[in-house]
């Protein structure tokens, strides 16, 4: 049976082979992971689609092949008990037919994935083997795999990891650290979401007492109970989906001329993958949830894309972003808007600083939890007011809503 090069996506067309789990004459279980593949901002593991073993491997580590090309063949042991079900080799890659065909993936097919990634996380992790082309490059320049860090899937070592070793081992100069397929995506997304969106930021000052108020008194217990802390995040997340239905423009993409509204916040959380990359996943009907569910979803959904344990589609159809950098004490992040949204929401440390309290009896100085939340935004959809009009009706949320009621 050929294994192809599976659709991750519906607006994928190609994918990369990040490593191959198992090699030529290996034999595989039905749902035993062969190998791993990369597209865009998604790893995904491909297991096996019946039980046999690995006639040939058509396509090396490293390659990048479009959607429906053949990776493998597995002779299966049903093919080998029956001469006449035996197939004649496959020489080279074959286009998908209509037979080979995943189609799109069933619930129960998308749970059997889940499960073959989720035995692959807990078996033993052994080294990450070397390519031939490594292999070779390695023995050309008398190097030892030891004396290099990998910057592959799981500390693969590339080719380009060698060759810049043996730049700087000659040069004696800088040390030079090859973009690996996420982070040169990453770029290319980036710049061209630079050369496509009029970026104009804004930002506001909101005071976090009315919030505190709730979430301080509860964080022993809602950690002792959910086993992950209750942050700012998912109050400032409810609090922008409510200020979304009001300020609707900005739910929405550009679409040639015209501006495309969308009817529900699917919110993207942008995620850092331990310093290695950054991706998006999108929490779907976010508007739907209260404080609590988008605490559980944003911890799930994070949790999820470090382990690289999300579907594809999971990071396909957001249509506004959250982009936390707190936790590291920043003041002010003026992000990058994630195409082809129209605006992302930068959230910055919360700190106590003394402010102006205004009263009946007058004004005076107090200790408050005070944060930034600065909003980038794509001048061709909504001018500088409706923008700053949203920000404040987010900063008149969080400051007097009862937080209580979320809970």
């Amino acid at each position: 049976m050929n294994v192809l090069m599976p659709q991750l996506g519906e607006t994928v067309a190609e994918g990369t082979v990040a490593a191959w789990r198992k090699r030529q004459g290996d034999t595989v279980e039905k749902n035993e992971i062969l190998l791993e593949v990369e597209t865009d901002k998604a790893a995904t593991e491909v297991p096996a689609p019946v039980a046999g073993v690995i006639a040939s491997v058509l396509v090396p580590e490293g390659e990048t092949v479009d959607v429906g090309t053949v990776l493998a063949v597995i002779e299966s042991d049903a093919a080998a008990a029956s001469p006449a079900a035996t197939e004649a080799p496959v020489e080279g890659r074959a286009a998908q037919t209509a037979s080979d065909s995943p189609g799109e993936p069933t619930p129960a097919g998308r749970a059997t994935r889940r499960a073959g990634r989720a035995r692959g996380r807990g078996d033993k992790v052994e080294q990450p083997r070397l390519s031939p082309v490594v292999r070779r490059l390695l023995a050309e320049h008398d190097i030892d795999g030891r004396e290099l860090s990998g910057s592959g899937r799981h500390g693969r070592i590339t080719r380009d990891d060698v060759l810049s070793f043996v730049e700087q081992r000659a040069s004696g100069e800088a040390t030079r650290i090859p973009f690996d397929r996420i982070r040169r995506v990453t770029a290319e997304h980036m710049v061209r979401s630079r050369a496509t969106s009029a970026h104009v930021m804004q930002a506001v000052e909101v005071d976090f007492s009315g919030v505190d108020r709730v979430r301080v008194p509860l964080k022993k217990d809602w950690r002792a109970r959910q086993g992950f802390s209750l942050t700012y995040l998912p109050f400032i997340a409810r609090a922008t989906c409510l200020a979304l239905r009001d300020y609707p423009n900005i739910n929405s993409s550009v679409d040639g001329d015209a501006l495309l509204l969308h009817p529900a916040v699917h919110l993207c959380i942008a995620v850092n993958l331990n310093f290695e990359g950054l991706v998006a996943p999108v929490i779907r009907n976010a508007d739907s949830l209260t404080v609590a569910g988008l605490a559980q979803a944003i911890h799930d959904i994070g949790d999820s894309a470090r382990k690289g344990a999300l579907d594809p589609d999971e990071y396909f159809g957001g249509t506004y972003t959250l982009s936390n950098n707190g936790s590291y004490g920043t003041l002010l992040t003026g992000a990058i808007i994630n195409q082809p949204q129209v605006a992302i929401l930068s959230v910055d440390a919360i700190r106590k600083r003394p402010v102006v309290v205004e009263s009946p009896e007058g004004d005076s100085i107090a200790i408050r939890p005070v944060g930034i939340l600065a909003q980038s935004f794509d001048h061709r959809a909504v001018d500088g007011a409706y923008s700053a009009a949203f920000l404040q009706k987010i900063r008149s949320l969080l400051e007097s809503m009862d937080w209580a009621d979320e809970l």
